[in-house]
């Protein structure tokens, strides 16, 4: 009479009695479930639980893409920070007023003469720079407000606009020149 395929492995010696036990078990197990009909419980149980892990891996993804995105917006405003405070313009004698437009308000910082030039004449740009619990705004190169709009677009930067090559030809006050000294 021929052997099982369990028998004939076991005189081979590919597989143990205990493999082979735990084989038959499972196969058991196996045939006790579907005549029972619970069977498809248990694929429903497995079906269950592979859903829920895969839910909750997209959550952790999901979860993740939001941590990043903080860290990088994080280190994005450090950046701005350091551009900021590295290369700020300091006046030596801010005797001057020099007053600009920060959404719908008038702001004003105190310059010197020379930098309130530069910045009537759109050479530097005025920047905000947001502690806690204060809005700090400083005077910059051009360059400088230019790497720090790449990266963060939506940041307030003032730059004035030279008005004094744009003249209109039928302006009929274009003989009446407003001195660049003119402070109001």
């Amino acid at each position: 009479m021929a052997k099982s395929l369990q028998e004939q492995l076991l005189a081979a010696g590919l597989i143990d009695k205990q493999k082979a036990k735990k084989a038959a078990k499972e196969l058991k197990k196996q045939d006790h479930l579907q005549r029972t009909g619970q069977d498809n419980q248990i694929d429903e149980a497995k079906a269950k639980a592979d859903a829920a892990r895969k839910e909750k891996a997209d959550r952790d993804r999901e979860l993740n893409q939001k941590k990043e995105q903080e860290a990088q917006q994080k280190a994005i405003a450090a950046q701005v920070r350091q551009l900021v405070t590295t290369n700020a313009i300091k006046s030596e004698y801010a005797d001057i007023k020099y007053q600009f437009v920060d959404g719908k308000k008038v702001k004003s910082i105190y310059v010197d003469q020379a930098i309130w030039d530069r910045l009537s004449r759109g050479q530097l740009a005025v920047i905000a720079l947001d502690l806690p619990g204060e809005k700090k705004y400083e005077v910059l190169p051009l360059q400088i407000a230019e790497k720090i709009r790449q990266r963060k677009d939506n940041h307030f930067i003032y730059i004035a606009e030279s008005t004094a090559d744009a003249m209109d030809e039928d302006d009929p006050y274009a003989a009446y020149q407003i001195p660049d000294d003119l402070m109001w």
